[in-house]
């Protein structure tokens, strides 16, 4: 049976490929989650892609990660930087975390220099674009080998 992998993604992601300023590329939401779906897949995974635009529908998917994912994938996206509900339901999970970022957020504003998601992750991916999120894939289907 493979590995179950939460892969969510916080506000405006599935605006990516729309923004004029091109700080998350050029690739549409639904692009990437078709490439993240076909690499999941020849790793093995089985991959359950989510996106919200609302803090609480994000909680509540990392509190049934407890019950039906081995791991999650997370970009929380503005969140990253404000969310301490977010980063106590990802401390309650069990398995292994890779936070995610289409962007450098270390080359962006101070405000997003402070991430409360790094607490919980086991792995950060930051400025890769949609090759990040296939990376933080690899990472965990190698961290979920036995």
């Amino acid at each position: 049976m493979p590995h179950r992998v939460f892969f969510l993604n916080g506000p405006n992601a599935n605006l990516y490929g729309l923004d004029k300023h091109g700080t998350y590329g050029s690739e549409s939401f639904a692009s990437i989650e078709a490439r993240c779906q076909h690499h999941a897949a020849g790793l093995g995974l089985a991959l359950d892609f989510r996106q919200s635009n609302h803090e609480g529908v994000l909680v509540d998917w990392i509190q049934e990660a407890r019950l039906h994912a081995d791991a999650i994938v997370i970009n929380a996206a503005g969140l990253t930087y404000s969310s301490v509900p977010i980063l106590d339901a990802l401390l309650t999970f069990d398995g292994p975390i890779i936070e995610a970022h289409m962007s450098n957020i270390w080359q962006r504003e101070h405000f997003r220099h402070h991430s409360y998601v790094s607490k919980a992750a086991t792995g950060v991916i930051a400025g890769l674009g949609a090759l990040g999120y296939e990376l933080a894939l690899t990472a965990l289907a190698a961290l979920l080998k036995p």
